[in-house]
């Protein structure tokens, strides 16, 4: 019996929140006494893949083909579920992303198992095996008894700490059915010169409070200089004061950065359940009562335009020193 986990990659490389679901797995793996095996679909050279066991895994199954160039959902559940009958896995585990969310619902049917989603944290025990998530857009938590045979855990990103090892993991190709995908994605076009907001570290918003769409560059003036992406709540996307794809919340992007600074944001539930799972949230609002205070680490009463300019040349000023 084994963990197995999927190892997604951008672009033949691996990115942070790869490497945190390699150490969930393996921890997960040391609670069941289990190893993982970690399963990489598509281009990736050997170097990059020999990262995986830096961070626990004991085995990475490789799987390459010309149908893999572009995710269909279908095909890459069928490469998981082979893997997973393969190595007699007892837990898969999945990124919380689109990718993530996409599969893992067509991998439980496959494989009758049971589905822990969103998981926040390690399994609050094996036996039952129970896990944590957060319900209610993220005002309680929910332990969940999962009673298959085989389990899919999909983990939120930012949820657990990464965990470096001396493991080596061995690297073999894994001769899986790779059927044709039924989508062909023809172009793709990528954003370039900005930090993607769902792999950003530190993330500044802003919301109706900034009053403009013209007063948006002290946003960016803070976000250049603390190396940060930029992301708006909802109704200013609405208005077209920022693009849809900067819109954080329960209809929006789910994002777990290290540091939110939330201006001019009342912080209603559906916003804030797209941000909650950030490790510190900064609160900037003229408002005392406002909503949002009652989710930050820490609260600015403040006009946001005069606030974040002061935040600026302080950031500046410490890096200077």
């Amino acid at each position: 019996m084994s963990v197995l986990v999927y190892t997604e990659n951008w672009d033949g490389k691996f990115k942070k929140a790869t490497f945190e679901l390699v150490s969930y797995a393996a921890k997960v793996a040391e609670m069941i006494g289990s190893t993982v095996s970690a399963v990489s679909i598509g281009k990736v050279d050997e170097t990059e893949l020999g990262k995986l066991g830096n961070y626990g895994a004991d085995k990475i199954l490789k799987v390459e083909s010309e149908n893999l160039k572009s995710l269909d959902n279908q095909v890459y559940t069928d490469i998981l579920a082979q893997a997973a009958i393969a190595e007699s896995a007892q837990v898969i585990i999945i990124l919380h992303n689109n990718t993530g969310k996409a599969v893992a619902s067509r991998l439980s049917v496959r494989l009758k198992a049971a589905v822990g989603a969103g998981l926040i944290k390690l399994p609050v025990s094996t036996e039952p095996f129970t896990v944590c998530k957060k319900v209610f857009s993220g005002k309680a938590f929910a332990n969940v008894v999962l009673k298959t045979d085989v389990k899919v855990l999909t983990l939120m990103q930012n949820s657990f700490e990464l965990v470096e090892t001396e493991n080596k993991a061995s690297v073999e190709s894994f001769a899986a059915e790779v059927s044709e995908p039924k989508t062909v994605v023809k172009d793709v076009q990528k954003q370039t010169g900005k930090i993607l907001l769902t792999d950003a570290e530190i993330v500044v918003s802003g919301g109706r409070g900034m009053k403009s769409s013209d007063n948006w560059g002290v946003i960016e003036e803070l976000a250049g200089v603390l190396e940060a992406a930029t992301a708006c709540s909802r109704p200013v996307s609405d208005e077209g004061w920022r693009p849809h794809e900067e819109h954080t919340g329960q209809t929006g992007k789910i994002i777990a950065p290290n540091l939110y600074i939330a201006a001019g944001i009342s912080g209603a539930i559906q916003h804030m359940a797209g941000i909650s799972s950030s490790k510190c949230i900064v609160a900037i609002n003229t408002d005392s009562d406002a909503p949002v205070f009652e989710y930050a680490d820490y609260g600015i009463v403040g006009d946001a335009l005069k606030v974040l300019p002061a935040l600026t040349n302080a950031v500046k000023e410490a890096k200077n020193k």
